[in-house]
């Protein structure tokens, strides 16, 4: 079994039925998110929990918005990444309407009349799915992505579900938020700590070689280069070891 599949598993305990439960659900939801504080982790954890907490959803999909375009950061299945990519190909949905509108975006029936008309067609045709809802999420004020439903029942998707929807988006964008400052300090610190390594390494050369600091870091990097390894990694082994090694 992979995590991914026990992960699944322990979703299946969340209960949607009732504000007692549902409250219980998101902060069972809140310390797996905790527990796992990678972007990637945390948008996985979100939509493999959205089926068991949004009445009538029975795939979702979480995509951000790029420099370059769109892109499915998480997805519970095939079929949420799927719709997911015939969106960025028909360039309408309820993702892209979502991240451009501040209401969230709800089809309940696709079949009728629906208001992504090139979209529908083809998951109609390609798809169990049904109908459809989108919501904006917000990472520190910015529109970042949406967090998008799919139900394959035709009006299983109800005024409740949106709700519901809207706040496991919140829940999302602060969790996202969160996340992506966790992600920015790991890698302040990690560069911080090279940058000490190096400094010191270039230190250690040039007090045992008798070099200058700018011939103590071309050494580096012709060792660097010569190794094909990461010039904070030479600087390391030297700390660790010595100049001389």
């Amino acid at each position: 079994m992979t995590e991914h599949d026990e992960q699944q598993q322990r979703y299946q305990g969340l209960d949607p039925e009732g504000s007692g439960e549902i409250a219980t659900s998101f902060a069972d939801l809140a310390r797996i998110v905790h527990s796992s504080p990678g972007m990637d982790d945390v948008c996985r954890a979100i939509v493999d929990a959205a089926p068991q907490l949004v009445e009538g959803c029975d795939h979702a999909s979480i995509m951000v918005k790029e420099s370059k375009g769109y892109r499915t950061i998480a997805a519970s299945d095939e079929i949420g990444a799927k719709i997911d990519a015939m969106e960025r190909e028909v360039e309408d949905g309820p993702c892209v309407d979502a991240i451009e509108n501040d209401a969230y975006q709800l089809d309940s029936d696709i079949a009728t009349a629906s208001q992504w008309p090139s979209l529908a067609a083809r998951v109609l045709a390609e798809t169990p799915v049904r109908g459809m809802a989108g919501f904006r999420l917000l990472v520190d004020g910015r529109k970042s992505g949406a967090l998008n439903l799919f139900s394959n029942t035709a009006g299983a998707l109800t005024a409740d579900s949106g709700d519901t929807g809207a706040i496991l988006a919140a829940f999302a964008s602060v969790a996202m938020g969160a996340s992506a400052h966790h992600e920015q300090a790991t890698t302040m610190a990690e560069g911080i700590s090279s940058n000490r390594e190096i400094g010191t390494a270039i230190g250690l050369l040039m007090a045992a070689h008798g070099l200058t600091a700018d011939e103590a870091f071309a050494t580096l990097r012709k060792a660097s280069s010569l190794m094909n390894r990461k010039l904070s990694s030479i600087a390391r082994e030297i700390v660790e070891r010595g100049p001389d090694s």
